[in-house]
């Protein structure tokens, strides 16, 4: 049995995420840990809310609450989401907890320690209007890479290059808008990166199976310019990890906290150590290789605007540790998804976001659009026209059909139970070759995380059945041998089985109440696909379930297109 560690990539806790976001990073990361399950391996899979720094602080004063309150409400808010959507974590952690608090203080003493860190006194942007200074997100401006004018402090969304907020051209406070800002000067600590660039670069150049996405902004961030630098670690912010050493506050860093890009993926180790608190598990072994973590296969799922946290930033604190920590073997980058000709936008009112989403149709249509159109070669986009289009085929015409039609008709001519008599032949043991070939190259797709071409592996599966169902015809078959007709039924219902178990990790509802159907509870993996037809023996019962996927209207997608337009001005 295989050990395997899975991260996606923590959503901040300001306000309910978009259909990009989900497609992003966590709903990738729970198909392939649902898919390890399902091959019976163990899995440990960790997210959390993002909860320090100026989006929280933002936020939280834009809904007129305290931050911490405002925290608690949205942590409890993204995990309802969150299971509305199925994501299986093992657990959905905070990174205010006191785990990443002590986590991420005891990280920065040992980097002491280790002369990576040292104390830089700096001129910062400081707004006289809002009496204090502006880090990351406290201010916007005009990026000097690539001109967008809504770049933050601490890096341009569009480019994804790293900022600092004195490189922003024209730059104005988020609180009040003012652009009469000066520098002043202020004292921080910095990790000092550029002395573990050879370290670093070494790792990375052996990671040849990443993805180019991933590797390439890597190696971008590595080599462009004066190359990997020594980066800020502390803010000057109330709401955070404090900047302390033994309990303390360090020397010359009252008042201040740590930089929310330093203890956020600390939140992996801490949420981990959260779960074995609640439940009396043992953390190490995923994540100390003196404990067992050697043996575990780590992979983490993000957006590419979070590669170069996850490839530089955080390798430099666990490599820089010096310690018997488990760093990532493998990283997923996703591109963006667009929506319908621009971008996302909470502000105008512009696309689906999670909550939205639930409440026009079950997860399982969203789960299989999303994840059969993942944004993984290029930038993906999300019209409604091809929502509708897909999922009526993919799940309504395809899969649904192929239940439908085989279940309606066994009941009507047998009962519902597997009927019995009849022989398999050429036609059967052609589509055993069939699937066998099917379900392998799935699983050889499922394992190299190529989640678009697994969901079209998925869905050649849920076609074969179709088309042998139309070639043998049962229903034609009954009328002269209705032995032989059981047989093909008896098939294609086990085939119904086998369906479920294939599809789970993309459609989990749709699987289970197809398993329901099939009055079974074994969802062991199918190995020799001949062996795995004959699972459900004749006699065993079973039900016409509803409808599995029902159609939407054109009536539904013109009114839902509307709906999410907001303004079109990006």
């Amino acid at each position: 049995m295989a050990r395997h560690l899975i991260t996606s990539a923590i959503p901040y806790i300001n306000g309910i995420k978009h259909l990009g976001n989900l497609v992003g990073s966590q709903l990738p990361a729970d198909l392939f840990a649902r898919y390890q399950r399902a091959r019976g391996n163990e899995v440990m899979f960790i997210c959390a809310t993002d909860e320090h720094g100026t989006p929280a602080e933002l936020a939280a004063q834009k809904a007129g609450k305290p931050v911490a309150e405002y925290c608690a409400e949205m942590h409890d808010v993204q995990a309802r989401i969150a299971q509305g959507f199925r994501l299986s974590f093992d657990h959905f952690g905070r990174s205010s907890s006191p785990q990443n608090r002590d986590l991420t203080q005891q990280f920065a003493k040992v980097l002491a320690e280790n002369g990576l860190i040292r104390e830089v006194s700096e001129t910062q942007m400081y707004s006289k209007a809002d009496g204090r200074f502006l880090p990351d997100r406290y201010i916007e401006g005009t990026c000097p890479n690539c001109g967008f004018e809504d770049a933050r402090g601490d890096q341009c969304d569009n480019c994804t290059k790293q900022l600092d907020p004195v490189d922003l051209i024209n730059p104005r406070s988020v609180i009040s808008g003012s652009t009469d800002l000066e520098m002043r000067e202020t004292k921080h600590l910095f990790l000092c990166q550029s002395q573990l660039k050879d370290v670093i670069a070494e790792w990375i150049d052996s990671k040849s199976d990443w993805p180019v996405l991933t590797t390439s902004i890597a190696k971008k961030w590595l080599n462009d310019g004066d190359g990997l630098q020594d980066r800020g670690i502390t803010r000057d912010l109330s709401w955070g990890v404090p900047a302390q050493f033994d309990g303390a506050p360090w020397d010359g860093m009252e008042g201040k906290v740590f930089y929310v890009w330093f203890d956020a993926p600390i939140e992996y180790i801490a949420g981990t150590q959260e779960w074995a608190d609640s439940t009396g598990g043992d953390w190490a072994r995923w994540w100390r290789t003196d404990a067992g973590a050697q043996d575990v296969t780590y992979t983490q799922f993000m957006g590419k605007d979070n590669v170069p946290f996850h490839t530089l930033g955080f390798p430099a604190t666990i490599l820089g540790s010096k310690q018997p920590w488990k760093v990532v073997d493998y990283i997923k980058s996703f591109n963006y998804l667009n929506y319908d000709g621009g971008q996302f936008s909470t502000s105008r009112g512009r696309g689906v976001f999670m909550d939205q989403a639930l409440e026009l149709l079950p997860s399982d249509y969203w789960r299989w659009w999303l994840l059969s159109h993942a944004p993984e070669s290029s930038d993906a986009e999300f019209t409604w026209d091809n929502f509708q289009v897909s999922t009526n085929k993919d799940l309504a015409d395809v899969l649904g059909n192929f239940v439908s039609r085989i279940t309606k008709f066994t009941r009507s001519k047998f009962g519902e139970a597997l009927p019995e008599g009849g022989t398999w032949g050429a036609a059967e043991e052609a589509l055993i070759a069939d699937l066998n070939t099917r379900v392998r190259e799935y699983e050889r797709l499922m394992e190299a995380k190529e989640v678009r071409k697994a969901a079209m592996a998925l869905r050649g599966i849920w076609v074969a059945g179709n088309e042998y169902l139309q070639s043998c015809a049962p229903w034609t078959v009954f009328k002269t041998d209705p032995e032989q007709a059981g047989a093909i039924a008896r098939l294609a219902l086990n085939l119904v089985r086998i369906y479920a178990i294939l599809s789970a990790p993309f459609i989990p509802d749709a699987a289970k109440t197809m398993l329901d159907a099939m009055q079974t509870s074994d969802d062991s993996w199918p190995g020799e696909i001949g062996a795995a037809l004959e699972g459900l023996p004749a006699g065993h019962a079973f039900i016409t379930p509803e409808v599995l996927f029902r159609k939407i209207t054109d009536e539904e997608r013109d009114a839902w297109q509307m709906r999410f337009a907001g303004t079109r001005a990006e």
